[in-house]
């Protein structure tokens, strides 16, 4: 029975609610190219009988224009919707399409089967419940199928179906589908993966897809679609221990404060002990408010307000859980990165951390290792590229609550965003908290910062001179230095050659390096102004996130950006180091403002533009900057 006949039988309404009320299941289809993973889910939609008339009439002339199956519907084209998809038989992007049947609705994504295209079928497997490995019966296990089924694992899909495809082609050989099988199981096996089906299945002429095929009688086992609607969806498990990432404190009276989210986890019931991590602060349940009102319970899938006994504090991002096996809370991890943009991932370089609801500060380190998905092969690897996957240690601004994401993909899974692009450029997967993350904390000390500098009646800061090689900045950061002396004030200079003869020598001038470089003067820097001094910084820092690093790393009103503006001619014809010949004869690589950028600052604290003004004037400039803000006081 169809959809349309069911409405006839039953009734609009009825048809409705049953629907309604139905289970979702995600999935994704990879495989390699031809594998036939379009057809197939053009089958599964063309048989579910939920092509539109004008989709299908669409469809009729497509596949006379672009289509490949001669006299036949090119079912494939219901899925590729990008011209260059079509033109080139392959798909590129995620598609996803919706149907249904009378057991259960469906979320399907065709994801890409090229290597280069890695970062599209995990957008796509990452919220997926179950994935349909396809592979040509002609060509057995490729390579392809090989790192799909790792990543599918690695992003926790635990229920995998082998379509072993394309079986007309191969006379619907029985010893072809159960030596296909026996190979792919061990594969399976040897990664960890949980519940494994294997179904001989031809797309193209609808064989074992939906109903049961006559032309194997030696399988007995499910259609596909069978497989589809009876397989258990784990993400609505109540058995796991409850979560709700709080999305949003719901007052819209002073009469009502409630915390609002969508439960990934578990279940919670009025009178329930919760715990809000990672504060830690306690309560019980006082009521739960769902879309039709107040209910006794939520589970799993549902999204709900709920309200406690205490006035205790949540903010957008904090993780309510049952106080019965709470989640963990820690700064520092072991992750898995999937990395998702053209420009390489910096080690040391200040990203944006989003992982539920709570957006935090992150910093990366070298990776551990990457893994090459082909052969899970582990390789050394100073960062990661577009469609790497590798391992490293991040640590973030502050402790954020968490489960490790073979746990729960909620809670444990997150995105990592350029702080000044805002990109996505990463997806990540928590592994475990580091062990420094518990027992590494900050000692308090009888002497701060602010005793240091009263001592020494001023008020530390950190002025940060920017500006390309030969523009001037260490000229200029000495004159003030020079001046700043004479006034008794206690100061130092970090100047980027001087650093580079002991703290920064192991470094190069890649971009890694210079982040590093970076990284470390910010460090630094933020010890001296601990200590009550003014410091000087004069370093290139090309770029715009380091320096927003540094600034982010001192207190408020600590930190004075000077661009030292000076065009690049002039900084050329200055050059008494020679140096700017040697990056133009390609003897210096990596040189910036020739074949490294230079990101110029959008809105420093103070503009000097040397070809306009003397060193002293420059120096006097920032000196006039040092005294509005207090700090020569």
């Amino acid at each position: 029975m169809d959809h349309f006949d069911q409405i006839r039988a039953d009734g609009i309404e009825t048809y409705l609610d049953e629907h309604q009320n139905k289970e979702l299941l995600r999935f994704i289809t990879c495989g390699s190219v031809d594998d036939g993973k379009s057809t197939l889910i053009g089958r599964l939609l063309y048989d579910s009988k939920l092509i539109y008339e004008d989709q299908l009439e669409a469809l009729e002339a497509d596949s006379a224009k672009v289509g490949t199956q001669g006299d036949k519907l090119d079912l494939a084209l219901l899925v590729d919707g990008l011209a260059a998809e079509r033109e080139q038989g392959i798909t590129i992007d995620v598609a996803y399409r919706y149907f249904s049947t009378k057991a259960r609705k469906f979320i399907v994504a065709d994801t890409p089967g090229h290597e280069q295209y890695t970062r599209n079928m995990v957008t796509g497997a990452s919220t997926a419940e179950a994935a349909i490995i396809l592979l040509d019966a002609r060509k057995g296990i490729l390579t392809q199928t090989r790192r799909h089924t790792y990543i599918c694992t690695l992003l926790g899909i635990r229920h995998l179906v082998l379509a072993i495809n394309k079986m007309d082609l191969v006379d619907y050989s029985e010893q072809v589908f159960q030596e296909t099988e026996a190979a792919y199981k061990e594969l399976a096996k040897s990664l960890g993966a949980g519940d494994v089906t294997c179904i001989p299945v031809s797309a193209l002429e609808g064989e074992n897809v939906t109903n049961a095929s006559d032309k194997m009688p030696w399988y007995d086992g499910k259609s596909l679609m069978q497989v589809l609607e009876t397989m258990p969806i784990d993400d609505l498990d109540t058995t796991r221990p409850f979560r709700m990432p709080v999305q949003w404190v719901n007052r819209p009276s002073a009469d009502f404060r409630g915390f609002s989210g969508f439960i990934p986890s578990g279940a919670v019931h009025v009178g329930d002990a919760i715990t809000v991590e990672p504060s830690g602060k306690q309560s019980t349940i006082k009521s739960i408010h769902g879309p039709t009102g107040e209910c006794d319970s939520a589970r799993a899938g549902q999204s709900v307000t709920l309200c406690f006994d205490d006035e205790i504090d949540a903010s957008r991002g904090d993780i309510i859980a049952a106080q019965a096996g709470a989640p963990k809370s820690a700064d520092q991890f072991r992750a898995t990165i999937v990395w998702m943009h053209e420009e390489p991932m910096l080690p040391g370089r200040s990203y944006i951390m989003k992982i539920g609801a709570k957006i935090v500060p992150v910093t990366l380190a070298e990776p551990r290792h990457k893994v090459n998905v082909n052969t899970f092969e582990e390789l050394p690897a100073p960062t990661l590229e577009l469609n790497d996957i590798g391992v490293t240690n991040i640590h973030l601004d502050h402790a954020i609550a968490f489960d490790p994401y073979g746990e729960n993909r909620q809670t444990g899974g997150f995105v990592i965003i350029d702080r000044i692009t805002n990109d996505t450029v990463g997806a990540g997967l928590l592994d475990f908290a580091l062990w420094r993350s518990d027992n590494v904390k900050w000692q308090d000390l009888d002497v701060d910062k602010n005793a240091r500098a009263a001592a020494k009646s001023q008020k530390p800061c950190v002025v940060w001179f920017t500006g390309l090689s030969g523009s001037g900045k260490s000229t200029i950061a000495n004159v003030l230095e020079t001046k700043l002396h004479a006034a008794g004030k206690h100061t130092y200079l970090l100047d980027g050659d001087n650093v580079r003869h002991g703290l920064n020598k192991d470094l190069g001038f890649t971009d890694a390096d210079r982040v590093e470089n970076i990284r470390r003067v910010t460090e630094v820097s933020r010890l001296m102004t601990d200590a009550g001094l003014l410091v000087m910084v004069s370093f290139i820092s090309p770029f715009r996130s380091e320096r927003r690093m540094a600034r982010d790393a001192m207190a408020e009103g600590e930190f004075i950006e000077v661009f030292v503006d000076t065009p690049l001619e002039e900084a050329e014809r200055r050059d008494v180091k020679g140096l700017y010949a040697k990056a133009r004869a390609g003897e210096i690589k990596n040189f910036t403002g020739i074949d490294s950028p230079y990101e110029e600052p959008l809105s420093p604290d103070v503009h000097i533009e040397t070809t306009k003004c003397t060193v002293e004037d420059a120096a006097d400039q920032i000196m006039a900057e040092l005294r509005s803000r207090g700090r020569l006081d």
